[in-house]
């Protein structure tokens, strides 16, 4: 069994980094994915608790310290890459976990900001060889399926996924069920957070699934995505 956790863990954790890490260690996912990871002090003793319960193999982004990035952290080997011209102004957004199976993309995607990102990865993607996996926060979806409303940017590139064999790993499981990983001071839901896989790959899910609990004890404003594959 191999199973990936991605989580947006707000702004670098902040005072609840090690709530944070007792979760993660409850958790015992085989790979972890942060988004909003920060390059300061709490990314530091963030790294070293990880790397403490077994999370030897870890890649992150040159991000500046206030500058959110992506941190993967692994119990198996990986090479890492870093993709430095796949936007002249977010190329620390995503960051390559290249293991022996497949390659995974950790992401933290802006926030309704012009970006290059999704459709760069999909060149990647249909340039290779590779199985890929790419987990984490994407701050868009499809309108009136991943929200109610219609405010989501670039799901045409979203969609434009399918030509290169990437599913949506929730629906694959879920089907159209409304989940959602973040709520508005208003209340409105939101999937923001996703994990979309090669499609050879499908067969092999066993689980994909929000824990809900963990955004609900306030240990972040998103709720993480669990990836199993195999049993």
């Amino acid at each position: 069994m191999f199973t990936i956790l991605s989580w947006n863990i707000q702004q670098g954790g902040g005072s609840r980094i090690r709530g944070i890490v007792q979760a993660l260690q409850q958790q015992k996912a085989s790979v972890v994915i942060l988004s909003e990871f920060r390059n300061n002090e709490k990314g530091v003793y963030l790294r070293d608790a990880l790397l403490k319960h077994g999370y030897r193999y870890q890649a992150v982004t040159p991000a500046e310290p206030q500058e959110n990035s992506v941190l993967v952290a692994s119990t198996f080997a990986f090479n890492s890459i870093l993709h430095h011209k796949s936007d002249e102004n977010f190329a620390n957004n995503i960051v390559e976990a290249e293991f022996e199976a497949f390659s995974i993309f950790g992401v933290y995607l802006p926030h309704k900001k012009k970006h290059k990102l999704l459709n760069y990865m999909q060149n990647v993607i249909e340039s290779s060889s590779k199985t890929w996996i790419i987990a984490g926060d994407y701050n868009t979806g499809i309108n009136k399926i991943d929200q109610e409303g219609t405010s989501f940017w670039y799901q045409p590139e979203m969609e434009a996924f399918k030509t290169v064999g990437m599913i949506d790993t929730f629906r694959l499981i879920h089907n159209y069920a409304k989940e959602y990983s973040w709520y508005s001071h208003q209340g409105n839901g939101y999937r923001y957070d996703h994990t979309y896989i090669s499609e050879q790959l499908s067969e092999m899910v066993t689980k994909c699934e929000y824990l809900h609990n963990w955004r609900e004890s306030k240990l972040s404003d998103h709720s993480p995505m669990l990836l199993q594959i195999g049993e």
